[in-house]
């Protein structure tokens, strides 16, 4: 017969192995597109990994907390764009680093003559919070009510903040990039 504390010691490793087996599963099956929304938010490959590997680590912390499991991509997003703007805080972060080597990057199904980058390299200009606006309205596709719940503001500030963005892009937009402006194929 088994006393009370092995009882305990049990049912606690066993709900710790659902824990770790749910969250497993979560990991192998938004990885990728959390890596991706992580890098949009800072333009950096290295801080993206840093900051999505803290979110992570927040959320397992959590897991038992998050009921919604519906919920779990807008609350590791709203963790990512929290950690982001508390790099930005940081002054040792403040400063601006030059490359001649750009990020690495998934394998493209086709060949875009280097626009992507050449789009990436615009929107990146923007400051912190519209790129924020930017990456998660346009690259992840989220509402403007999703948008404003994730970065924690209002629908109004939303729809302000990337008006001002697009006219900013538009601005910065080489010719050459903007829409409409390509050749048709001969």
């Amino acid at each position: 017969m088994r006393t009370a504390t092995e009882v305990r010691t049990t049912g606690t490793r066993d709900e710790q192995g659902r824990v770790d087996a749910e969250f497993t599963a979560y990991l192998h099956a938004r990885q990728g597109a959390l890596l991706r929304t992580a890098y949009l938010l800072t333009g950096d490959r290295h801080q993206a990994e840093d900051v999505l590997q803290t979110a992570l680590a927040k959320l397992y912390l959590s897991w038992d907390r998050v009921r919604e499991r519906e919920a779990l991509d807008g609350y590791v997003r709203r963790i990512l764009v929290n950690e982001t703007t508390s790099l930005w805080r940081r002054p040792f972060k403040r400063r601006e680093r030059a490359t001649d080597v750009l990020p690495e990057g998934g394998v493209e199904p086709t060949y875009d003559e280097g626009q992507r980058a050449a789009v990436w390299a615009v929107v990146s200009t923007l400051p912190p919070k519209a790129r924020a606006v930017v990456v998660l309205r346009y690259y992840e596709g989220l509402t403007e009510s999703e948008t404003a719940e994730v970065l924690g503001v209002s629908v109004g500030t939303v729809k302000s903040q990337g008006s001002r963005a697009m006219a900013l892009l538009r601005d910065r937009t080489p010719g050459h990039l903007a829409p409409g402006s390509r050749e048709e194929e001969r």
